[in-house]
């Protein structure tokens, strides 16, 4: 990638991150980034766009991250928790993602709602990949893989994220042994 275009996008994970996507301009990224406003639009056509280039970048990022917490031999359900636990670490420490997530919940504007929305598709869609294999490899009954994957994907924020809101905060061990229990009838013995 282009190192300007690089930079660019550094300078506006950085704005997003500090004030919203709806709070930014183009001028402070520019400022941010030490460039004239004129070369952001040499690589993005709009603030949108630009943004859309981000989350993209956040996804490979997120995706990787996944598939390094994915224990070769392990149960699906060991493989998928491990892959959720990091997106949803990934998720949660990550300044932009939270920042969008408040704008979402704030001002619920169509440009934060897609951003988010997409990211979600991506996690249901890699998880939905895993099951797919553990169904063709045997290791996991045969089910509906995108249905499956958006309810545990679900499930899981529930359990990691509004769970802690008025409970102590679950173990991993704990999420896990919760998700062998509600999909257990899933695994071929």
């Amino acid at each position: 990638m282009d190192a300007k275009k690089q930079l660019i996008m550094e300078s506006a994970k950085k704005s997003f991150s500090h004030f919203g996507y709806k709070g930014t301009t183009m001028d402070q990224i520019a400022k941010i980034a030490g460039v004239g406003k004129a070369t952001i639009y040499t690589f993005f056509a709009n603030k949108e766009e630009l943004l859309h280039d981000i989350i993209q970048s956040l996804i490979t990022e997120m995706k990787t991250v996944a598939e390094k917490a994915i224990t070769e031999g392990a149960t699906p359900f060991k493989k998928i928790h491990g892959a959720l636990y990091e997106i949803l670490v990934f998720r949660k420490e990550h300044e932009l993602l939270i920042q969008l997530s408040h704008e979402v919940q704030q001002f619920g504007s169509p440009v934060t709602i897609e951003a988010m929305a997409s990211i979600e598709t991506e996690v249901v869609q890699f998880i939905s990949e895993h099951i797919e294999r553990a169904i063709h490899n045997g290791t996991m009954k045969n089910c509906e893989p995108k249905m499956t994957a958006f309810i545990l994907f679900k499930l899981y924020v529930a359990l990691v994220f509004d769970w802690e809101k008025q409970n102590e905060p679950l173990t991993d061990e704990r999420i896990l042994k919760l998700l062998q229990i509600y999909f257990g009838n899933f695994i071929n013995d």
